[in-house]
Formats: C-alpha cells, structure tokens, sequence
C-alpha cells in the first residue's frame, strides 16, 4: 500500500494531467498519513524544481507542492511565474497568508475569485485575513454576507467560531461551532486547533491533547498546535516530544522567538546539559544553517545535485558525508571542492550534523524480535549482494544491515551505476531474513 502511494504521489506531482483542489487533497491526504510520504513529495517537488524550461502549468503544481510543504516564500516565487490563473491566484493568497502579508493575501482571494475559482472559498480566506490584519468586525461581515451550503462546511463554521471569539463572544457558542466544523470534516486543522484550545481551557487535557496531535498532522502544519501539543508533552514530562514539536515550529519559521525559547527550555528541562553561552553559539549556528543553498553562487551541475537531493540549506548540506554526495549521479570531486569552500565561508563542513536524524528517520530495533535484533549487527556482505550493489554500499558508507535499513529505495537509488534491479536484489535478500528498507 505504501508503495502505491508513493507512485501516486510522484504521478500527482511530476506528470501533466488535472491538477486540482481534488488531486491537491489527495496530496494532503497522502502525506498527513506517514511521514514517509511527506519525504516522497519533497524529493519529487526538489525533481520538479529543477526542470529545465517549466511550463507556466508546472510552476502552478510547484507552488502549491511548496505550500504544503511549508516553503512559503518559494510557493510566492513559483506562482508568480505561472499562469495567472484561479489556483495560483488562491494558493498565492494562502502563502501570502502563511507569511502574515495579510493586505497582500486579501487581494490575491480577489484575483481568484475574478479568475473563477470558487467565491465563496474566497470570501472565507479574505475573512481570514481581514480577522487577522485586526478587523474582526469587518471579517464578520464579510461571513454574514455568505449563504447557502458555504454554512454548513467546516472552513466557515471555524472562520465564524474563530471570529466571534476574537470579538469576545459567548464561548460556548464559540465550541459549538468547532465541534460542527470537526463533524463536517475530522481532519480540518483549523477546527481541531480551536476545538483543543477550548478543551485545553477547561481543563480537559486527555481530549486536548488528542485534538492538538490531530491538527499538527495535517500539511502544512498548524503551528499553534504545534506549540501548544508541546506544552502540554512538558506538563507530563515528556521532553523530548516537547523538542520534537517546537523543532518543526522552527523548522518552518527560523524566526520564531516563543518556539526558539521553548525549544531552549525543554531542551534545558529535559535534564540535558545547558550552558547559556553554549545555547548563544548555537542560536547563531541554527541562523546560518538555515540559509538556503540557492544564496550562493555554484556551478549548474552542483546546483542541479543538491536540488536532486533535495539539499535546501546549509543544515542539509552538513548532514551529508562526502561520500553520500559523491555516490549522487554526475556529483564529482570539483563539485566537492566547490561545496566544501562554500561551507568554510560560514565556518561549517560537511559531515558535521550527519548524526543528526529526525524523529521519523530513528531506527528503533526494539520493536523487533531477538533474532532479528541480532541481524542488524552483521555486515552487509553476509547478504551476499552482487558487485554492483556491493559497490553501492561502499559508496555510501554502508557497512552493516542495520545502516543498510535506514536506507530506503530512493536514496539507493541516488548512487551511481544502482537502479531497480539492484535494488529489488537487495529487498529480496533483506525479505529472506523477515526485513525490509525505510518506507517499505
């Protein structure tokens, strides 16, 4: 199933055909469900991003690829260089949104609504910014000017809730209204995030809880629940939850000094060594870690390698080895040079985070039988690989099975001279001893 998936997702975002709100809830629908599928779209979106002569229709489906990925200010670049057309009018609305450009947001809802896409979803998202931009009476208007079936939808029932509670108004008719978005549609990040923020007010921890973890599993992520589920995760002591959900706050907003501060006092609380100028250093560091690779000048080629790769910062170059970048296809030793140069203008190497894996990427061999616990240990080549799929491992510094199944298809799949039948030798040697590769 998985499997299939991944080809679908792949399918959405590389090949012409419809392109729309049904094949984008697909897409969300898809990567909400493992984050082995978030990592599908991003390296098929990175694939996307660098063909040579994109199509104005192809910029459309990049931007809207970059939005649910949480890549707002890359979602405005794509779709200001599409068709012009209602969706990347509506999606150019959101990314504006997501970047607190409210005024900005309020015009493109216009432009898409002009251009044909749905009014009254328009009307909802120009509501939104209104609310946001500080006149939540003027986006109450706005909602009393709709009518019809727009009533009964989740989207509407959340903008009236999230509304009235802004103005002040009577907090039990605020739940009721989330409760009815929820019921119109359980995966609505929005009314989750409210339905949780009143449960969380009245003490309902368990229910708030849950709400919050099924509002921050939705693309792209509702940052709100983000820091909120993490609040709560420090209330019960679980730390290192807390630090997985203030990281994903930063990870899509380097910026955000409450997430940077809670992240540093979970980190702190989490019985982990702290040192207040140590955390300064790292402060800095997190900063220029977060510079987007495309901020210098390198060849094409390199380029077009680290886009492959789907190597966006700084922080991703310094989590590969150099043996990871050289296994890529067409990557060499003057492309090498170039990155290491590039790196030691800001102080950083490469190989320097490659410890560093997120929570999804963890191996945990816990969760496997004695036997199979024992297997992990043995070199790769008691698996009795060929020469081309033993050269592979090489490359990619390889040694035992346990480094071989935190690997998965696609990033074998990176290494020169290894294609599917290699890879399928491999899964099936793996399938004799009860294993198999990372999102298998």
């Amino acid at each position: 199933m998985a499997q299939g998936l991944q080809v679908d997702l792949k399918q959405l975002v590389l090949f012409n055909g419809t392109f729309g709100p049904r094949e984008i809830r697909q897409l969300e629908d898809a990567i909400a469900a493992g984050y082995s599928h978030y990592r599908v779209l991003r390296d098929a979106v990175a694939e996307l991003e660098i063909k040579e002569d994109p199509s104005p229709a192809s910029m459309v489906r990049l931007g809207v690829c970059l939005y649910l990925l949480g890549r707002y200010r890359r979602t405005v670049d794509a779709l200001s260089k599409s068709d012009g057309g209602a969706l990347a009018h509506y999606y150019l609305a959101k990314a504006h949104f997501c970047l607190q450009e409210y005024e900005a947001a309020g015009e493109c809802y216009l432009a898409a609504a002009k251009a044909g896409y749905h009014r009254d979803e328009c009307e909802l998202g120009r509501a939104e910014s209104q609310r946001c931009a500080g006149d939540a009476a003027g986006a109450l208007a706005t909602l009393d000017h709709l009518s019809g079936a727009v009533e009964q939808t989740a989207e509407y029932l959340y903008q009236r809730g999230t509304t009235v509670a802004v103005l002040g108004g009577n907090p039990e008719e605020v739940a009721r209204l989330y409760e009815r978005a929820v019921e119109a549609d359980p995966t609505h990040r929005g009314a989750l995030f409210g339905l949780a923020m009143e449960n969380d007010r009245r003490g309902n921890d368990t229910e708030a809880l849950d709400l919050y973890k099924r509002s921050a599993s939705r693309f792209p992520p509702h940052l709100g629940s983000l820091m909120n589920l993490g609040l709560l995760y420090e209330d019960r002591g679980q730390f290192d939850r807390a630090v997985q959900c203030y990281q994903r706050v930063v990870d899509v907003d380097a910026t955000n000094e409450q997430a940077l501060l809670f992240l540093k006092d979970a980190l702190a609380s989490g019985n982990m060594y702290y040192d207040e100028d140590a955390q300064k250093h790292r402060d800095r560091l997190s900063q220029v870690l977060g510079i987007p690779v495309t901020d210098f000048e390198l060849s094409v080629r390199s380029r077009n390698c680290l886009q492959k790769m789907a190597i966006m910062t700084l922080g991703d170059l310094c989590r590969c080895t150099e043996q990871e970048l050289l296994a890529s296809k067409n990557f060499g030793e003057t492309s090498l040079i170039e990155i290491r140069e590039m790196l030691a203008s800001k102080g950083l190497s490469l190989g320097q985070l490659a410890t560093e894996k997120t929570a999804a990427d963890i191996f945990e061999p816990e969760a496997l039988s004695a036997d199979e616990q024992a297997m992990l240990g043995r070199p790769v080549a008691d698996l009795n690989l060929s020469v081309r799929a033993r050269k592979c491992m090489i490359r990619l510094g390889i040694s035992t099975i346990a480094e071989l199944v935190r690997r998965s298809g696609d990033d074998l799949l990176e290494c020169k001279n290894f294609g599917v039948t290699s890879l399928n030798e491999v899964r099936e040697k793996l399938a004799v001893h009860g294993m198999k590769l990372r999102g298998d």
